[in-house]
């Protein structure tokens, strides 16, 4: 049986494992945890340095934090082969007006979308385009 400890190591383990995998520094990478519907969500969250914006990267259910964690570590090993690659240009209504852009992998245009607008008000955005980029 395993203890509490055993599963924070195995859960540590598992988010050091997501981080390598994407090639992320530690801090451009946020695990946030919430009870749903009976079970664990574990939401991914990517934030980007050059333009200060998090986004998120993708979200799992699961019976508990590890299982979450698993199923979020077998996304990150075959997302690229299974999501469409998506370019978005935007930019932020408080800021000075620059244009950013930004890459989503998603299943469809408004899974992307929905990517970008993660935990905000959608009137702090206003996105110019949003383009399928072609298969390599």
């Amino acid at each position: 049986m395993e203890t509490a400890n055993d599963i924070h190591v195995e859960a540590a383990r598992i988010q050091k494992d997501i981080k390598s995998y994407l090639g992320l520094r530690s801090n451009a990478l946020i695990f946030e945890y919430s009870k749903f519907e009976g079970k664990i969500k574990l939401d991914l969250i990517t934030i980007n340095p050059r333009h200060n914006q998090s986004f998120l990267f993708h979200s799992e259910l699961g019976f508990d934090k590890v299982d979450a964690l698993k199923k979020m570590l077998t996304y990150v090993e075959n997302y690229k082969e299974k999501e469409s690659s998506y370019t978005i240009q935007w930019i932020a209504n408080n800021e000075n007006k620059e244009l950013h852009t930004s890459y989503f992998r998603a299943s469809s245009i408004y899974d992307a979308l929905d990517k970008l607008y993660y935990g905000r008000d959608s009137n702090t955005i206003t996105v110019f385009s949003v383009v399928l980029n072609p298969v390599a």
